[in-house]
């Protein structure tokens, strides 16, 4: 019996994770990507139990390993003096509860590791998708070289400024009033961030920073948020001004003033989601990760997202009858739309609460964060099992 044909669009982690889970469930798989080679960008990931026990599942608990970061702890703490606001144990602790590690990652290094996963040949570069086609046999990818490339199923994994997403809904993105800088600093250029091994987070008025140990602890990850009207673009590789991102933090705890300045060069990105959409899929051509779902950085799910979403996408066509991959897309959708929908909502109160400027509302919040310290709140988060949502899916 001849097996089901899938195209990707974008070889990012959606789209590298998505033909790792098919290649390994025995479906022929193709990922064409638009750059003319994969080279290193972007910066740190945090991968959370939610993602890393599918990552195990797939063959990545040995390579994950071998670089990743496991942080003891999330510390939340106020812009200013740097009080303590919340403690969020990770570590043996959180391998305890969830069954999986916590993890912070190199973006580059997560990547490499996927693509490790995908047989020779599979994974095509300088293939940009400019448009999809599809009748009721067969879907299209059309590529910029002119060439079209066929497939039973087409899967746009190809971000937040998707072509495949078109033919779900119109591209509408929402300016949330924030850009985001971010670096990577060599390890021994932050001296006052080593020793404890912690994901950090200064919350302040307008603006927080985030940082973590990635690459076995050599380098330090950083993300920050300033408030900006007249930066709009979304690309990983703008460049920024550290000098402007330094003035911007001025004032706040040294140890935030010490990590910005340690920075060479940094990107700046412009954050922007979009509204939920009511479906994921039609016809022959369906979407994950951003393409799927874009949401703002602030519940740092991105990534773990994009794997939830591979795994189940995986799973559905791999259960499908031959003559029915719509109900494995409806399966698909079903499973996925009202976590990914919750998820993206939080990011967004999160940008909100996270930025509160000093004050009343501050206080209330920095109280109701101390007093959900601990794992238990994270239960519906690090404990959701993707897989096994889609096996019980299928037998119900």
């Amino acid at each position: 019996m001849p097996r089901m044909k899938v195209a990707v669009a974008g070889a990012g982690i959606a789209g590298l994770a998505l033909a790792a889970a098919l290649s390994r469930a025995g479906i022929d798989c193709h990922v064409y990507e638009q750059a003319e080679r994969l080279a290193e960008v972007g910066a740190g990931v945090q991968l959370a139990p939610n993602a890393t026990r599918l990552l195990h599942r797939i063959g990545l608990r040995a390579r994950l390993r071998s670089f990743a970061v496991a942080p003891w702890a999330i510390e939340m703490r106020r812009w200013d003096d740097g009080s303590l606001l919340q403690r969020t144990p990770l570590g043996a602790p959180c391998r305890r509860r969830f069954g999986a590690p916590y993890y912070t990652v190199h973006r580059a290094d997560l990547h490499s590791a996927l693509l490790s996963l995908i047989p020779a040949g599979q994974v095509h570069l300088g293939a940009r998708c400019v448009g999809v086609t599809q009748d009721g046999d067969a879907a299209r990818l059309r590529l910029s070289d002119g060439s079209t490339v066929t497939a039973d199923l087409v899967v746009g994994a190809d971000g937040i400024h998707s072509v495949v997403r078109e033919q779900l809904a119109p591209d509408q993105p929402r300016y949330s009033g924030q850009t985001i800088y971010r670096g990577l600093v060599p390890a021994e250029r932050v001296p006052h961030l080593l020793g404890a091994s912690l994901v950090r987070l200064w919350l302040g008025p307008g603006r927080h920073c985030v940082c973590y140990p990635v690459s076995s602890g050599r380098q330090m990850s950083f993300g920050a948020t300033v408030a900006a009207s007249d930066w709009r673009e979304e690309s990983w590789s703008a460049r920024g001004d550290v000098a402007e991102l330094a003035a911007a933090y001025a004032g706040w705890h040294p140890d935030v003033a010490r990590l910005v300045e340690a920075a060479e060069t940094v990107s700046r990105w412009a954050l922007h989601d979009r509204e939920s959409i009511d479906r994921l899929s039609s016809g022959r051509v369906t979407v994950i990760g951003d393409a799927a779902h874009p949401m703002l950085p602030f519940q740092a799910q991105g990534a773990n997202q994009a794997i939830e979403d591979a795994v189940v996408l995986a799973a559905c066509l791999a259960d499908a009858e031959p003559d029915d991959q719509s109900a494995a897309l409806r399966r698909y959708e079903e499973i996925r739309l009202p976590r990914t929908t919750r998820i993206q909502r939080q990011s967004r109160e999160n940008a909100k609460t996270f930025h509160l400027a000093d004050g009343d509302a501050q206080r209330r919040r920095d109280t109701s964060t101390r007093n959900s310290s601990g794992l238990d709140a994270h239960d519906w988060l690090f404990g959701y099992d993707a897989g096994q949502a889609a096996t019980t899916s299928g037998s119900s």
